[in-house]
């Protein structure tokens, strides 16, 4: 008899089609919330990697065209410039390196190497095999090279997680035949 009750109202239950829009969207509403959280944060992503290239290019760029010899207060001043241009809320970090390229050893030579965050400095061996990583260039030529590291927090935690976003710049000194530190030998 509880059974038969069972039955009957389930029956009628499953008869009735009032309240069906409402059990629909308790369904898809969660599962559209959180596909636009999740599109919000990969096009987050994706712009503040571009942000952070971006800033990296500009550092770049602005210590290739220098003439006179670079020094800490300038260094620090890039520094700033690229967690203000990059919108960075964690840790950064930068390192900016002139290198030589011999051709007759097949490698490259550090001239000098200096960095801001926690990051060290890169040493002759730290570079010596990095001939993958930079341009084809003839002997004696020098490129400066500026990295930068930056923590990436994710706006929701929807599947994207934290990572440090890294750029590797290289660019040719413009205006002078290198980028000297503290004075020209």
């Amino acid at each position: 008899m509880f059974m038969a009750r069972i039955k009957t109202a389930l029956a009628g239950f499953a008869r009735r089609d009032d309240g069906t829009i409402a059990l629909e969207a308790m369904i898809v509403i969660p599962v559209m919330f959180w596909a636009f959280l999740s599109v919000f944060s990969v096009f987050h992503s994706f712009r503040t990697y571009s942000i952070n290239q971006k800033a990296a290019f500009t550092i770049g760029d602005a210590i290739s065209r220098e003439t006179a010899p670079l020094d800490d207060q300038y260094l620090n001043g890039a520094y700033s410039l690229f967690n203000y241009l990059s919108g960075a809320t964690g840790d950064t970090a930068l390192r900016v390196t002139s290198l030589v390229w011999n051709a007759t050893e097949n490698r490259f030579y550090r001239d000098w190497s200096k960095s801001r965050g926690p990051r060290v400095e890169l040493s002759d061996d730290d570079v010596r095999e990095w001939s993958t990583l930079l341009p084809v260039m003839p002997h004696n030529e020098r490129v400066m090279l500026v990295e930068t590291w930056a923590d990436y927090d994710p706006p929701f935690k929807t599947g994207i997680e934290e990572q440090e976003i890294r750029n590797f710049v290289f660019t040719r000194p413009r205006f002078a035949p290198r980028v000297c530190w503290n004075q020209c030998n």
